[in-house]
């Protein structure tokens, strides 16, 4: 072998394990040398959840970056985001650390945004949302599971009690049941003799049961009581027709009611009513005169004797004669 062989064999093994130390380190870095390449957004979460530098930034499933690193920042933990440089990141856009399935890797999982709401810069802060871990829910589980236990523990222990308790739910039923054993019958035998008793008509259920008769005059009674209601709201219904016409000052009671003038004129009849009334009584006037002065009743009397002289007399004398007699009569 010559000199020149053994070169190219040695420059070819050289070749090849330069090539196998960087597939390495590629499969141990998850290219994170290679992917160098982006711009930088700062995540902080309460809790990383397991987040380790090389994870996967996704934005709506798609793959947009990788975390460069973490770390504790003013006792927070903080996420360095390595984001596609073609790939802008709107500033309302949030990011929540999510899981890939049961078993697979978490993930940075970063929302669309909203459009017209601008691009985070190199080094900008996002907006993050802690979301419920894993574990945290497995343990609230079997918090849920353990108080579900002990509280089907404690139905089972008062149905089946024992103890310093005494009997349980049951063993009460039982005992209940045992003691008033009599009673029960007694109750059974009472509601068999009632079942008979309205199956053959006794009673007024019976007869309302298995009498037609009975049955249609409960009915009939029944449609006058419907009658009587339905007249009843007719009523009613007229009766607040009427006042719905007396509040709006319609006819002879809301004209009375609601009237100014019409009131006026009735204080103006009922007070000249009463100064009449006064007059009559105090003897003023021509008709409180009649009523209250008994001479003037005399006075009539009188000439009423005299007429009846004077008629009387015309038999016997002539009309003009007669005439005179009369007025000699009254005058």
């Amino acid at each position: 072998m010559t000199n020149a062989q053994m070169s190219a064999r040695v420059g070819l093994f050289f070749i090849l394990g330069v090539a196998l130390i960087w597939v390495t380190f590629e499969a141990l870095t998850s290219g994170q040398v290679r992917r160098d390449r982006g711009y930088r957004l700062i995540a902080h979460f309460t809790n990383l959840k397991e987040l380790k530098a090389g994870d996967e930034v996704r934005m709506a499933g798609v793959k947009v970056g990788t975390i460069a690193e973490t770390r504790l920042a003013s006792r927070q933990a903080e996420a360095v985001l390595l984001i596609n440089p073609k790939v802008q990141i709107a500033q309302d856009s949030v990011a929540t650390i999510a899981m890939a399935g049961l078993l697979g890797a978490n993930y940075v999982s970063l929302d669309m945004g909203t459009v017209g709401s601008g691009f985070l810069q190199p080094e900008n802060q996002i907006r993050t949302v802690d979301t419920p871990d894993l574990n945290a829910i497995v343990s609230q589980i079997g918090d849920i599971g353990k108080k579900i236990d002990d509280a089907l523990s404690q139905f089972t222990g008062a149905l089946s009690g024992g103890g310093k308790d005494g009997p349980g739910l049951i063993g009460k039923l039982d005992k209940l049941v045992d003691e008033n054993s009599a009673r029960i019958g007694q109750i059974t035998s009472d509601l068999r003799d009632i079942t008979n008793k309205v199956n053959t008509g006794q009673g007024t259920l019976g007869k309302l049961v298995n009498d037609t008769a009975a049955y249609d005059s409960l009915v009939a009674a029944l449609g006058d009581i419907r009658g009587a209601a339905t007249d009843a709201k007719t009523f009613i219904t007229n009766t607040q027709g009427i006042i719905d016409q007396v509040k709006s000052g319609k006819g002879t009671l809301g004209t009375l009611i609601y009237d100014e003038e019409a009131a006026r004129n009735i204080k103006v009849v009922s007070n000249n009513l009463r100064i009449l009334s006064e007059k009559l009584t105090t003897g003023e006037g021509t008709l409180g005169k009649l009523i209250n002065d008994d001479s003037l009743f005399k006075e009539a009397q009188g000439v009423m004797r005299k007429v009846d002289r004077a008629v009387d007399g015309l038999s016997d004398q002539g009309p003009i004669t007669a005439v005179g007699v009369v007025a000699g009569a009254l005058f």
